[in-house]
Parts: structure tokens; sequence; C-alpha cells
């Protein structure tokens, strides 16, 4: 069946110096080629780029434009495509869907570029979801994780771990063609050992998707405390700028206030959030009441409190209200020009009564509103998210993808039984089907194995264009 040629605008909508037009497919070259009488497209050299007017059929200049050429399957979608390089104009930019429309071409769905490129073998399935990565980043660290993707970072893991896989499930089912023979082709503690190094590296990625999540979606802090503590000083400490309104009344908080900001490359969304107290009022419940979900649902509490008014017991008591396992944590004592003898283990020593605390390092003494000790406190929420490097390695393959973590801990299950059968000298027929699993489950993160629906989620967040 001869599949159909795309268009679809490249450039972000609105004005701009530039905008690009793309087509992919079989007739891209042929569509174009009446309308751009300063060369002929179809016998043009490949990978060029060429000028000249782009004209409508009655002969009428549209705009003066760019052409390049592609020629299957040297081009991203691996079929023959063009891109039309105009002045980014909305209106030349649909007078040129417009055009090449009339002529044959239909409208490209979302991501329906890049689900090209992954069906005709130019990207695998992680690769193409690390262009849709890439695109949203929004930090240095986010745009380091999607490139090492993007270069095949997880793909090459995922591989490795198939092929040495593969070898010995080969094995297993020649050995079942062989069931009456009672014969062993493979060596049963030679496979225990592989599938206990194939589950330490499978470890080793699932455990790396708590920090990759966070540099991908941005790492969710909520500055906690009580009334009057220094929150939204804090807040505009680390933002640099007056966001929050700041005052000596308790209680100027009473709704949740969302900014972001980059810190080694690592965008933390910061949560301002109303004081934890006994609601005076419906309104200021309300907040408290906010306070708490935010914190339910952060990656990173910075709980504040003031070194004068707030004593050991309340600091414990606070924690174990907010505090969850799953929580990164951080404790700034604030207003130490107060009582600027403050130290540690008067909160978090011998007697502390609470269930949670932390360690030393992560307890942060400072004047929010001198923006003392603030540089410490930045490289402390850094090494807490970068488990105390303080940066990403680049050559460190990291996992930021749901989808992929779900399917290898699928995988992991399926190879634990896999160790659990080899052990108890189950049949080899049950162990055999445990390994085509975890090879189904490893093969669904590169689109070794895919279904429609798998592929219509994923190229359905993608942006048109692409």
């Amino acid at each position: 069946m001869k599949q159909d040629t795309i268009i679809a605008v490249a450039t972000p909508p609105g004005e701009g110096a530039i905008g690009i037009v793309r087509l992919s497919g079989p007739d891209s070259l042929t569509l174009v080629d009446p309308f751009f009488p300063s060369r002929n497209l179809l016998t043009a050299k490949p990978r060029r780029a060429y000028f000249g007017e782009l004209l409508d059929p009655e002969g009428a200049p549209i705009d003066e434009v760019v052409v390049t050429c592609y020629r299957a399957p040297a081009s991203y979608t691996g079929e023959d495509a063009v891109e039309i390089s105009c002045h980014g104009s909305p209106y030349i930019l649909q007078r040129i869907l417009q055009l090449c429309g009339d002529a044959g071409a239909r409208p490209a769905g979302p991501g329906e570029f890049s689900q090209r490129a992954f069906l005709n073998g130019k990207l695998d399935l992680s690769q193409a979801e690390a262009v849709a990565d890439l695109i949203a980043s929004r930090s240095a660290a986010a745009h380091r994780v999607a490139l090492g993707q993007l270069r095949g970072g997880v793909s090459h893991e995922i591989d490795d771990l198939r092929k040495r896989l593969i070898d010995f499930a080969s094995l297993i089912e020649l050995e079942l063609d062989f069931g009456e023979e009672d014969v062993e082709f493979a060596d049963r503690t030679e496979l225990a050992e592989l599938v206990a190094a194939i589950r330490t590296r499978i470890d080793a990625l699932t455990t790396s998707f708590r920090l990759g999540n966070a540099i991908k979606e941005g790492v969710s802090t909520v500055i906690a405390g009580r009334p009057n503590a220094g929150k939204s000083t804090l807040l505009n400490a680390l933002l640099n700028e007056d966001r929050a309104i700041v005052s000596n009344i308790p209680g100027t908080t009473r709704d949740t206030i969302e900014a972001a900001v980059n810190i080694g490359g690592i965008q933390f969304r910061l949560v301002d959030t109303a004081g934890i107290r006994d609601a005076t009022d419906t309104i200021e419940a309300m907040g408290v009441e906010r306070t708490l979900q935010q914190v339910a649902v952060g990656h990173l509490l910075v709980y504040v409190f003031d070194v004068v008014e707030t004593g050991p017991a309340t600091l414990a008591a606070d924690l174990d209200r907010l505090y969850r396992e799953d929580l990164e944590l951080v404790v700034v004592a604030n207003k130490m020009d107060l009582n600027p003898y403050t130290k540690y283990s008067h909160y978090f020593g011998e007697d502390y009564a609470g269930q949670w605390s932390v360690p030393q390092e992560r307890f942060i003494p400072m004047i929010a509103s001198e923006r003392s000790n603030l540089q410490y406190l930045r490289d402390t929420l850094l090494g807490v998210v970068t488990d105390g490097k303080g940066g990403i390695d680049a050559q460190e393959v990291i996992l930021s993808n749901a989808r992929h973590y779900d399917a290898l801990r699928r995988a992991d299950a399926a190879l634990q039984r896999v160790g659990e059968g080899l052990a108890t000298g189950l049949s080899q027929d049950f162990v055999a089907m445990d390994i085509r699993q975890s090879l189904r489950d490893l093969g669904e993160i590169t689109g070794e194995i895919t279904t429609d629906d798998l592929l219509g989620n994923i190229f359905s967040n993608f942006c048109i264009g692409k």
C-alpha cells in the first residue's frame, strides 16, 4: 500500500523571522516542484538548499523561500522529504499549507514524522520518545538526559541485556525441542549468574529513574513551616526577586505561590505555602489544607522554622505531621541573627522526640532576609537530587521515561521468577516462559515489540510537525 504524503508547520505558532513547512512521503518533491520554478526539484541534488520564489497556481508569488530536498532513505523519516523555509508570517505559512494540501498532501498528526522515522527504522522507540523530551527540556540536565537517550544510551543498554538473554533463551528452547531426549544445552549455573547480573543492571537503571524523572519534570520543592518563619523570604531569596509578599504579620500567605528556579542545571519547582498552625478562619484553614496537599505530592520538603519562636518539640511535631518516608527533607533554621547560638544538636540531639530527623549536613542555619548561607542551601538542594554528586555525569545512562521504568520492573519480576525456578529445579517449560516474558518486556522499550495502541499513545503526545 502506497504511503501518503504529509505536511505540517515545524516552527512554533506566531510571527517570527523564519517559518518552516515540512513534507514527507513519496510525492513530496512532485507536490512542491510545480510551485518552485527556480529549480527542477525532481532532478535536484538531495540535501542541498535552493533559493527562489514560491508561486501559486496562477503564477503569483507567495514568498521568497529556501527549499531543501531529501531522498529516501537519507532523511529524518526515511522517506522522500521537503523542507520549505519562508518568512515567519502566519499568513504565508497557512498559504503554503493550503497550496500543498490542494495538491494532495494531508495534514500530519501529532508526532507523525517521528512515528514514520521509527517505522522506517531510522530511530528505535526509546530514541523517538527522546525527541519529544529534547524538545520539552527546560534545563541543562533535562537536555543532557534527553540527548543521551536520543544518542542511544538507553537503547544500547537494553539491546545488550536482550542479546545476552537471547543466547541462553535459544538454548532453553532447543531443550524443549528435544524434551523426550532428556538433554541440557544451557548450563543452569551460568544462566543463574547471567540472570543475577542482568537484574543488577536493571536495578541500577530503575534506581536512576527517581533522578531522571525529577530532572525531566522538575523537582517539586515545597517550602513549609509555621507562620512568620520566613518561608516567603526564603522563596524570594532563592528566586533573587520579590515574588512573594513578605510581612511580619503571621499568616500573610494564604494560598500557594509557585515559581521555578534553575540550580546547577536542574529545574526546581518551588511552592511557597501557608503556615502550619490551627487556623483562625475558614480561608486560612483552606490554605493549611493546600499546604498538606502540596507536601503529599512533593519530591522535596524544605521545612523552615524560626529559631526564636520554634522549640524542639514543635519542630518534631511539625515534621511528624508533614514528612513521609519517600520525601527528601532539608531543614532551614531561619533568623539566626536573633539566636546565633542555635545548633543542630539543640533540635536533633539525644532527646529528640520526633519520628523523623535529618542528617546534620541538611540542617541549614540561615538569615533568609540577608541571604546568608543561601549558596550552601542551593548546593544542598542540588546534592539531594543528584545523590551528593552535585551534577550529572555525561556518560551515565539515566532513566527518565515512566514507560521504560514500568517495562523494566516487569522484566525484573519475570527474571526473578527465572532465578527462583532455576534454584528449585522448576520445569524448563516454565523457565522458558518467564525468559520469553522478560524479553518481551525489554523489547517494549526499544520497539522490538509494539502494538498500535502503544504507538498511538506515545506519538499522540508529540507536537505537530515533529
